[in-house]
């Protein structure tokens, strides 16, 4: 019975980590189609999403069998409840890459303008952050896990930068508008795909330590066991 459940758990492994592959190139292709004014592009990653949704759904169905069938406990438990939350955050990720497609769609059939913010430092932040939160998955690395954490910051601030600037832009040309407001949505869903690399990275910590990030007095995932005080 155990050499079975770890070999579930083992396919559980290669499973999420499937769908961390499809979503991470979803979003360099979504990031692309926007960059390159490319619809084709787009068009393939909204199509790509229903393999995904399929992909989410296999996965929550296999964590649901394995926990009544088997009933684990410590750390396989854990595995499963990560896996699971996971699972949903990988989902969520291919979502917003999708309504990044969307506006690469919109953007491509407008006038081309100057992005008024760096694209490509809000965008390379968060791809760095999801490839990461996966290795620290493949790896169960807490330590990498808590540097995703903490870059999530510097994605916030971008950000703020990026909404101020297209706030101004938009009081010096208000005929660019829509155009300007699409190129803000962008960075909008590139700080949410930070914050849901986040909890990945969280709840890999949570996997290999038992200890719970989110909502924490700290900045989440910075302070491991060992250097709490009692």
């Amino acid at each position: 019975m155990a050499q079975h459940l770890q070999r579930e758990i083992e396919q559980l492994k290669k499973k999420i980590l499937s769908l961390g592959a499809s979503v991470e190139g979803s979003v360099r292709k979504a990031v692309s189609s926007v960059q390159q004014r490319d619809t084709a592009l787009a068009e393939r990653v909204i199509a790509g999403d229903v393999e995904i949704d399929q992909l989410e759904v296999d996965l929550e169905e296999d964590c649901l069998k394995i926990l009544a069938l088997h009933q684990p406990v410590a750390i396989d438990l854990r595995f499963i409840v990560a896996v699971l939350k996971i699972n949903n955050d990988l989902e969520r990720i291919g979502d917003l890459a999708t309504n990044i497609s969307e506006r690469a769609v919109f953007l491509a059939s407008r006038q081309q303008i100057t992005t008024p913010y760096d694209l490509s430092a809000i965008a390379e932040k968060a791809q760095v952050m999801v490839r990461r939160s996966l290795d620290s998955l493949v790896n169960l690395d807490a330590s990498l896990a808590r540097d995703v954490c903490r870059m999530d910051d510097d994605v916030d601030a971008l950000n703020r930068e990026a909404f101020e600037r297209a706030k101004n832009a938009i009081q010096r040309h208000p005929e660019q508008v829509d155009i300007l407001i699409a190129y803000l949505s962008v960075s909008r869903y590139l700080e949410r795909i930070a914050d849901h690399a986040t909890n990945i990275a969280e709840d890999v910590i949570y996997m290999t330590e038992g200890v719970i990030a989110r909502h924490r007095a700290e900045s989440p995932g910075l302070t491991s066991p060992g250097d709490m005080s009692a």
